[in-house]
């Protein structure tokens, strides 16, 4: 694997630890709904087809919006609750993620 693919598999981990997180603690589910599936699924394959590979940016940051608006809405919504939490059920993926390393 690459270095770029490992930023990337990296990232694909990272955007599933939220959904999970959001997905147990505010939503209260214990598996993921189809719809927190679907989401997920889709940010992976997103993930897969970056054409920044190692250079990639946050995509808050990035200048191609390849989400869709209603699963950008969803992903935002999930980042945003999510994100301040990881700090305490995945230290370091979080810190990496908010230092984009």
């Amino acid at each position: 694997m690459g270095k770029s693919r490992g930023k990337i598999e990296r990232e694909k981990r990272v955007v599933s630890e939220m959904i999970r997180l959001y997905s147990r603690k505010k939503l209260g589910q214990k598996e993921l709904s189809e719809q927190m599936l679907a989401l997920e699924q889709y940010a992976i394959r997103r993930l897969d087809c970056c054409k920044f590979g190692q250079a990639k940016k946050p995509c808050k940051n990035c200048p191609v919006h390849c989400y869709a608006p209603q699963m950008r809405e969803q992903i935002r919504e999930v980042m945003r609750w999510a994100g301040p939490r990881m700090i305490f059920y995945s230290p370091l993926a979080a810190i990496r993620h908010w230092l984009g390393i």
